[in-house]
């Protein structure tokens, strides 16, 4: 039998990824490719009365503004002035007040972690590169008001080589007219020819006038930087839907940079063994399951012992999160190995996780595992790693047994606690999402290079004999167009109009973006 073979033949072959057929099946085989074990982990206990600790924040943004202006000097029958309304050292310092004034905007408005440093007054190149606090940064805010002449062509060049994302901002109409409104594309973008030359500021990081196009950009570098190299542990070791894994690790670790760190599931198994033989941490899950159980709109229709060994495994993916210092985990095998050692699906539990600002996906899968630490980074907000069906007349149906409730980032959508739809087992949410919200639907291909980008409205929360949360999404693109276009499997969804962000901060890892709007 080939590999692929042995896959579609694959007894669980609905929601969860194969378990064998071009998966690794141990540590070892993760750390051949160069992959982590975590050692040393243990059940550290609970106290009586103790409350389940926040997670992580998102990691800030530290941005550097550099404002560079022109000086020219009065010459007679010359022209010793190009296009702009900066000519003053006066000019230079009313524009530096009203910069500044913009960033405490930029700085209110921010839903996402953002520090400024102060504002850079300079001239020419060579200041550029000696600015003491330019290592601190992880983008620059380029208000380029100097000239075309002499050492300012050297200025903007030097900004496209310091090994930071930057935005090139120019005014036409918010303040004093900037050279590089006329400038910009011929003689900087182009450098004097019909092609994109710099490779670093592109058309799509020049703005102009807006703080709004400026926010947008700062929120979508925001969550690439805190994607980019983060830590996850994988519950059961890394998996994947494509083909074969040693292949989509290789793409994810290129791309993505990921600090995957494996939890074997023997250490598992001792570590919950431990859990329930804790009193207190017992007591704590039954507290928590309580509290949860009496929130508005919550509705228990499996036995509920499910719901409390729910929240003790809940606990101690917390726990072990907090000892490997990272706010993200991933769990194999979840339709089956986790089952008996927990009394329990994981499903509750990583869909209370999400709820709580950490990210908790299912099965493992690093063709999709990017996207929801992406899109998470991005928006603040929890994402639905969900089940894809096939579109048809501008509806796709999505589905998943992990749905988080606070989608929004505030407000828990109701829900019914189910159990498992395959197994009929444990306890997961049927989450009733939001009709008439617009969704952001992302959709990564097999091979770390396209991804497609959707967006729509929730039109129904259906109850079909699929993973319990499920979801009817309205789309305008075209049915056919799309499902031609589909590429690999899972899809994560998130709250909102993401399209823009998530566009933008791929082109900066290589993905191409495939926007069907």
């Amino acid at each position: 039998m080939t590999e692929r073979e042995d896959v579609n033949h694959c007894r669980h072959s609905g929601c969860c990824a194969p378990e064998r057929g071009g998966l690794l099946d141990s540590s070892a085989a993760w750390a051949a490719l160069g992959g982590l074990s975590l050692a040393g982990l243990v059940w550290r206990g609970a106290s009586a009365g103790e409350t389940a600790a926040p997670a992580p924040p998102r990691r800030t943004l530290v941005v550097k503004p550099i404002f560079t202006y022109p000086l020219p000097q009065r010459a007679p029958q010359t022209s010793w002035r190009n296009w702009g309304g900066l000519e003053t050292e006066d000019d230079a310092r009313e524009e530096l007040t009203r910069i500044e004034g913009e960033l405490s905007t930029l700085q209110a408005k921010a839903d996402f972690p953002l520090r400024f440093l102060p504002v850079a007054k300079v001239r020419g190149a060579e200041a550029i590169k000696s600015l003491p606090d330019l290592g601190e940064a992880d983008a620059i805010l380029f208000y380029s008001a100097g000239d075309g002449a002499g050492d300012f062509m050297g200025e903007v060049n030097t900004v496209d080589r310091l090994g930071k994302d930057v935005i090139f901002f120019v005014r036409h109409q918010s303040g004093p007219l900037y050279y590089w409104y006329e400038g910009a594309s011929a003689r900087y973008l182009r450098q004097h020819t019909d092609v994109q030359a710099e490779q670093t500021v592109r058309c799509e990081d020049t703005v102009v006038d807006s703080l709004d196009e400026v926010l947008w950009r700062l929120r979508a570098l925001a969550g690439l930087r805190a994607t980019v190299g983060s830590r996850i542990l994988a519950i059961g070791g890394p998996a994947s839907w494509g083909w074969p894994l040693k292949k989509t690790m290789a793409q994810v670790a290129e791309r993505w940079k990921l600090d995957i760190q494996t939890v074997p599931y023997p250490e598992l198994e001792k570590i919950i063994q431990a859990a329930r033989n804790d009193a207190p941490a017992v007591e704590q899950a039954r507290r928590r399951a309580d509290e949860y159980l009496a929130s508005a709109g919550t509705t228990l229709e499996t036995p509920r012992e499910f719901v409390d060994s729910a929240f003790l495994l809940e606990a101690i993916f917390r726990d072990l999160m907090a000892q490997a210092d990272c706010r993200a985990i991933t769990i194999r095998q979840c339709m089956t190995t986790i089952m008996p050692m927990s009394g329990t699906t994981a499903c509750l539990a990583l869909s209370t996780l999400n709820d709580a600002g950490y990210m908790a996906f299912c099965e493992s899968d690093f063709v999709v595992v990017p996207a929801g630490i992406l899109m998470g980074n991005i928006s603040g907000r929890p994402t639905f790693l969900n089940d894809p069906t096939y579109p048809h007349d501008g509806l796709i149906t999505l589905a998943h047994c992990t749905a988080p409730r606070m989608l929004d980032g505030t407000t828990a959508e109701p829900v019914r606690i189910l159990t498992h739809f395959e197994s009929d087992y444990g306890a997961a949410p049927k989450v009733e999402m939001r009709v008439g919200q617009q969704v952001t639907m992302i959709a990564p291909d097999f091979a770390s290079e396209r991804w497609l980008g959707l967006s729509g409205e929730i039109e129904s929360a259906p109850m079909l004999p699929i993973c319990r949360s499920q979801i009817d999404v309205r789309f305008r693109a075209d049915s056919l167009e799309l499902a031609r276009r589909m590429p690999g499997f899972h899809w994560m969804l998130v709250y909102g109009d993401y399209l823009r962000e998530t566009g933008y901060a791929l082109r900066r890892v290589g993905i191409e973006w495939d926007c069907l709007g």
